[in-house]
């Protein structure tokens, strides 16, 4: 096969199992090969810099820094490379965010082998990849604006904040995962609170809860 014509692919991944588990799947194929994997958003950066990749394959949690927020860096200085983004949430709480931030398709981690393979292919042609289930969602939300959940309105970031307050984890805690200062995520949450109209911690983790955006 020609050399232009295998797609070269990185995986960036926290979790060795999980990277092992998608090189082994496209080990079948004959046109991708994974190039590099990364086991941080720096890591993945970097190797995104350095090799010849076409499309990356992004857990949307790192543990150094939020997958949106390593795929908004990597397509602002890397706008070519197809980015798509694997996660164990539902798709309805992270695809379309990802899809604004300049994703290139969201794949479920527990989607079939096959659908990755197809995926990677598919944004290798510089289109995009959504799931039948996201594609409804997709259209469901056509001229919904109105009957949209509060949480829509907010940003990445406090997005971010309510669900790891909603998770358990204090302001404190929170700074030390996202490398922040105490005063930006008590900002963050402040900002979030207004935004969805609630009064504290309490009624957001029972938000949360009730639309399903925490396990």
């Amino acid at each position: 096969m020609n050399k232009k014509s295998v797609i070269r692919v990185l995986i960036a991944d926290d979790h060795a199992i999980v990277r092992e588990g998608l090189k082994q799947i496209l080990a079948d194929t004959k046109d991708i090969v994974v190039a590099a994997e990364a086991d941080n958003g720096l890591e993945a950066v970097k190797f995104c810099r350095a090799k010849d990749c076409q499309v990356m394959l992004l857990d949307i949690s790192m543990p150094d820094r939020s997958g949106i927020e390593v795929l908004k860096q990597i397509k602002k200085e890397m706008p070519k490379i197809a980015v798509l983004m694997l996660s164990m949430h539902r798709e309805d709480q992270y695809a379309i965010r990802s899809l604004k931030a300049g994703a290139s398709g969201y794949l479920n981690k527990q989607s079939a082998p096959k659908e990755l393979v197809v995926a990677i292919r598919q944004v290798a042609k510089g289109q995009k990849y959504v799931s039948l289930a996201l594609a409804q969602e997709l259209a469901k939300q056509i001229g919904e604006d109105q009957d949209r959940p509060l949480h829509d309105a907010l940003s990445d970031r406090e997005y971010q904040t309510l669900t790891l307050i909603a998770s358990g984890k204090s302001v404190t805690d929170i700074a030390k995962e996202l490398a922040l200062s105490v005063k930006t995520v008590s900002e963050y949450r402040s900002r979030l609170l207004t935004k969805m109209k609630l009064k504290n911690s309490a009624e957001l983790t029972h938000y949360a809860i009730k639309h399903q955006l925490v396990e």
